[in-house]
């Protein structure tokens, strides 16, 4: 006959594994990552990540798109740790870098050459039309820099405008209804100022090169979550080539998300341009990165006109390491 005992001993020692086991399993679910938080606010350069997604091409196991309706809002997200990584044009990297927050840019989503505007009343011609009125400016950096250049190469000064703190996504309605005589806009929203009968007084043909928009992410998850990174890029160009091999298809799902036609959507992209992968990695990259250059010009602009509390390392600021490592 059995040992009562024995046979207790064994049961305790089972059930004493499986709360081993159940502990082990326990503490493998409390250690996987979540995904690469990226944040994006609405515009027309951010929708391939979202196009990316839609194809299948961009694990959400790996990368999650969070999406703000401003790009000041993704800018406080960002500096409140509630996402990883953001859409960001270069000015807002500089300020975020000056400010101690460590971003590094790992892709140039586009640069714009048109897609970023001054949008004036019916009637006006030109920037000194906005002597003494009234112009609506996202509380981002990228905002102040276009008007401050506009201003600049207008031969104005800030104090010869007005300036109305208003989100992107509240632009349109103020200038509809009268409350601003101008904006500093971008697409969608660019589009419907220009349907509600206003003028474009200067856009970034006048700045080339000035305006670039990237994806960046904090320092400190270059190497840690390495292959969400590496997923967000692939995710980026194969997007990027559907969008070549198929440009209404891609239009038409892009467009979607900002109510809008395939031929709308078209137009609006040509006021980018999209580097290819090589162009990328000669733009962060090499011993002399494209970026680097053009950025220390826009850097020292901003420093004049006070966008910029402190100099910074452009260089350090670009990180090419995860896109050299993919195939070309």
């Amino acid at each position: 006959m059995a040992d009562p005992l024995d046979f207790a001993r064994r049961r305790w020692a089972l059930a004493g594994a499986g709360l081993m086991t159940l502990a082990a399993l326990g503490g493998c679910t409390r250690q996987a990552q979540p995904g690469l938080r990226i944040g994006t606010n609405v515009w027309i350069g951010c929708e391939p990540l979202y196009l990316a997604r839609e194809l299948g091409k961009l694990d959400p196991a790996l990368v999650q798109l969070v999406e703000y309706p401003s790009a000041s809002e993704v800018l406080r997200a960002f500096r409140n740790q509630a996402i990883d990584g953001m859409v960001i044009s270069l000015d807002e990297l500089f300020g975020l870098a000056a400010d101690g927050f460590d971003p590094r840019a790992v892709l140039v989503v586009d640069i714009s050459h048109g897609a970023d505007a001054v949008i004036g009343r019916a009637g006006m011609k030109s920037m000194r039309d906005l002597a003494g009125k009234s112009i609506a400016v996202e509380g981002g950096a990228l905002g102040a820099y276009v008007l401050s250049r506009a201003l600049a190469l207008s031969g104005m000064q800030p104090g010869d405008v007005r300036v109305v703190h208003l989100e992107s996504n509240e632009q349109p309605a103020a200038f509809a209804k009268g409350q601003v005589d101008a904006a500093v806009t971008f697409d969608p929203y660019r589009v419907q100022m220009l349907r509600a009968g206003g003028q474009t007084l200067f856009d970034s043909t006048h700045i080339p090169g000035e305006i670039v928009d990237l994806v960046a992410v904090r320092k400190s998850l270059l190497h840690e979550r390495a292959p969400a990174v590496a997923a967000l890029l692939t995710g980026w160009f194969a997007a990027v080539d559907f969008m070549r091999n198929d440009p209404k298809d891609a239009a038409r799902r892009m467009g979607i998300r900002l109510q809008t036609g395939a031929d709308q959507f078209l137009q609006a992209l040509q006021g980018l341009r999209i580097p290819t992968q090589a162009e990328n990695l000669a733009m962060l990259g090499g011993s002399a990165p494209a970026l680097a250059q053009s950025g220390a010009r826009l850097m020292n602009l901003m420093l004049e006109a006070k966008l910029l509390r402190a100099p910074v390392d452009v260089e350090s600021l670009l990180a090419p390491e995860p896109l050299s490592k993919l195939s070309p």
